[in-house]
């Protein structure tokens, strides 16, 4: 075993205030990805959604809220949940897709990193502070936290700050009725090198996949479903069913291996933190895993969701949802010390990671 273990020692997330209700796109102006308008009435769009993702609503950031402003936010609250001194955080370790993006404009803007500019906020001065950025897709912040994972086995870290967050609101094209499923929101923790003697908390395994064959594209940015936008303005865009068909089929077994990796199985596991993307496919992926397992009995209150009022806010979903649950502000779900969790995520890329853990 380790002589040091990875810790989640503190929590925090950033839910912006501005509430967009599926109501607010029964108005919209729908076109497909042939830019013809689709002719099935917006209101029928929007209920059919809602039955397929399980959002009712989402956030969005106000507009002089950018992305690094919410990821202080939370890195703010994870630090005091932590406890430590901001000065003795080794990585700071920043997952988005984005970057910054004014609102109203459509350019990223990364110079300087969205890790610097946190540092910077936090009044963080020691050099050996490093502060970085990481692009990985939805699955950033995992990736983030197995990143930081490594380098404190390695040695060479003691903690890490890893933030996920992202204005997706900014980035979406409002003739695409794929824009109700993206949101605004960002989630921090940090992760802390534990004497193992000390603990039996701490991750246990972690699990990444690439597939960037065929599913590289599937997510990609394109230009406007409206038949007449500016063609050198492009948004995100995204191929649903691929995703959908790549995500139920891959998740499961990268999840499957990583509680094989701890020693585990599957019934050991108290809660699973999924990427907040659709309800079904989340619902998907856990039916999978126990089909997989030869299990037949799934229990009940395994899987928290958020999605119904935060909708997908990419980096942001795991680390807000798993900061709510500790923390005691998700009815019905809660964790105790020694309970097994595991975070999996699927998105852009594509990219698939998990990580196994004991709270």
């Amino acid at each position: 075993m380790p002589a040091t273990r990875t810790v989640i020692t503190g929590t925090g997330s950033y839910i912006p205030p501005m509430v967009k209700t599926n109501g607010d796109f029964m108005n919209a102006e729908f076109y497909g990805e042939d830019h013809q308008p689709l002719l099935t009435p917006a209101a029928e769009i929007v209920e059919k959604f809602k039955d397929i993702t399980g959002i009712e609503e989402r956030r969005y950031a106000n507009n002089e809220i950018n992305s690094s402003d919410m990821a202080f936010e939370a890195a703010k609250l994870a630090i005091a949940d932590a406890g430590i001194d901001p000065e003795t955080i080794d990585q700071i370790i920043f997952a988005h897709n984005f970057g910054n993006v004014l609102k109203d404009t459509i350019q990223t803007d990364v110079l300087p990193a969205l890790a610097s500019r946190v540092k910077q906020q936090l009044g963080i001065r020691n050099p050996a502070c490093v502060a970085y950025d990481i692009l990985f897709g939805c699955p950033g912040w995992i990736q983030g936290v197995i990143q930081g994972h490594a380098f404190i086995l390695a040695g060479m870290a003691k903690k890490c700050l890893v933030i996920g967050s992202e204005t997706l609101s900014r980035v979406i094209d409002v003739h695409d009725r794929d824009s109700m499923i993206f949101s605004d929101g960002a989630g921090a923790c940090i992760i802390e090198a534990v004497d193992a003697n000390t603990t039996n908390s701490g991750i246990l395994s972690t699990s990444v996949q690439s597939h960037c064959i065929d599913e590289a594209f599937y997510l990609q940015l394109g230009k406007s479903n409206y038949p007449n936008s500016d063609p050198t303005i492009r948004y995100m865009k995204m191929k649903g069913r691929k995703v959908y068909e790549y995500a139920i089929k891959n998740v499961p077994i990268a999840m499957k291996d990583c509680i094989e990796k701890a020693g585990l199985q599957v019934s050991d596991v108290k809660k699973f933190f999924l990427h907040q993307a659709n309800e079904k496919m989340d619902e998907g992926f856990v039916k999978a895993l126990y089909k997989l397992a030869g299990s037949k009995e799934i229990p009940n209150n395994i899987m928290p969701m958020s999605i119904h009022q935060l909708g997908n806010s990419s980096v942001a979903t795991i680390p807000t949802l798993y900061d709510l649950v500790k923390k005691n502000l998700m009815e019905g779900h809660s964790i105790s010390t020694g309970d097994i969790v595991v975070f999996a995520s699927v998105g852009a890329g594509m990219n698939i990671n998990a990580i196994c853990y004991r709270v």
